[in-house]
């Protein structure tokens, strides 16, 4: 009965530094300024995570329509964090891309196809070798509208079974975007050659050339 009670206590005890870990991150979500996007007169803000940014990067840029591609980090509970703190997995922020996009040469429908066809939406916290909340599926959107079309796409993707097992990507509203250290930047294009680049990156964006030649610039 003893021991009982002392696991009991212990339970109680974490499940409390817990609850005041969890409040302590909003307090610190809420004190955190959102980002002020200041988005060009016709275009509109895309802000999307599937895996490490430099993948996303690659694909996103080459898309008509799309303009100013920036890896970064988005949906933290930190101000101003750094690479070596995003990838520790404490923050909460994901590896992100945020563009600007020209609604009458791409809509979001569009970039959402895009999206959904270049990761696998499937895996919670993971691309591939790279496992971690900052690697996790995301669509940070800006408007209802965003808001409605990934909804709606996420349900119709699940409900034809086009991947095989459900969709876990997070669909939540767009709060904060930090962009990433220089050296993140253009990085698919700048480093080509290096490993990663080619055994992880370009078949990937291989892949989408060829399904979506007609979107290409």
């Amino acid at each position: 009965m003893k021991a009982l009670t002392i696991l009991l206590s212990i339970f109680f005890c974490a499940a409390l530094a817990n609850g005041q870990t969890s409040n302590h991150n909003q307090k610190k979500m809420q004190d955190i300024p959102k980002t002020q996007v200041n988005v060009p007169e016709g275009m509109e803000v895309a802000t999307l995570g599937s895996g490490c940014f430099w993948c996303i990067e690659a694909i996103y840029q080459d898309l008509k329509g799309v303009t100013e591609v920036k890896s970064g980090y988005s949906g933290g509970h930190i101000d101003s964090p750094a690479y070596r703190q995003v990838t520790s997995g404490t923050t909460g922020h994901a590896e992100v891309i945020q563009f600007f996009y020209d609604p009458e040469v791409i809509s979001f429908q569009d970039i959402l196809e895009v999206f959904w066809s270049t990761h696998d939406p499937t895996t919670l916290n993971r691309q591939g070798a790279d496992v971690g909340p900052q690697y996790r599926s995301a669509v940070f959107f800006h408007s209802e509208s965003q808001k409605e079309q990934a909804t709606i796409l996420k349900e119709k993707l699940d409900a034809s079974k086009a991947f095989g097992k459900p969709i876990v990507t997070e669909i939540t509203p767009f709060s904060n975007f930090y962009v990433a250290e220089d050296y993140h930047q253009n990085y698919y294009k700048d480093n080509g050659m290096q490993p990663y680049c080619q055994v992880v990156i370009r078949p990937k964006y291989e892949k989408f050339k060829a399904v979506f030649a007609d979107k290409l610039k």
